[in-house]
């Protein structure tokens, strides 16, 4: 019997990040470390404020400059994600945290900022006691067949359709 998965967390609906940063927190509450890497994420987002507040229990990085999705990403846009795949891909050998979190991962595929091929492979050769979560819109066809766990978050009525943006600690 395996000893870990890949989750893949996709759709359109909200939900993604905040169920794997979840997960990332019932981790650390059964004793483990997490690490989040955030793929075509720059801002400041609460829960870069909240992870010093559990010490050394959860890490997490960005690989983005800020949200490209109302542009073209660029050559800057697409070396940030490829740095950010290698360092998640050490991490994810290392074994030095229990739940390894690509948040965005997807997105960075859609965007062609690295091939599925490349997620795939890392994803692969993750230690084999480590748990993997890829987030993001659009997850790729071969990712999903790959991942153990599949969940799609569906929209059935959303605020921001009355012109409310994101709120700081629920959405941002």
């Amino acid at each position: 019997m395996q000893s870990s998965y890949v989750h893949v967390y996709t759709g359109d609906g909200k939900g993604k990040t905040t169920a794997a940063l979840g997960l990332a927190l019932r981790m650390i509450g059964a004793g483990h470390r997490a690490f989040v890497g955030q793929f075509v994420k720059g801002m400041e987002y609460s829960e870069l404020r909240a992870a010093p507040l559990l010490g050394d229990r959860l890490r997490i990085e960005q690989f983005g400059r800020d949200c490209f999705i109302h542009r073209e990403p660029d050559d800057e846009d697409r070396r940030l994600a490829r740095a950010g795949l290698d360092r998640a891909a050490a991490v994810l050998r290392s074994g030095e945290f229990r739940l390894v979190v690509l948040d965005e991962a997807n997105i960075a595929v859609h965007f062609g900022l690295f091939p599925v091929e490349q997620l795939l492979e890392v994803l692969r050769r993750r230690a084999p006691e480590v748990e993997a979560v890829v987030t993001g819109r659009r997850a790729h066809p071969a990712l999903l067949e790959y991942a153990d766990l599949v969940t799609e978050m569906r929209e059935v009525k959303h605020y921001y359709t009355q012109g409310v943006g994101a709120r700081r600690g629920i959405e941002s």
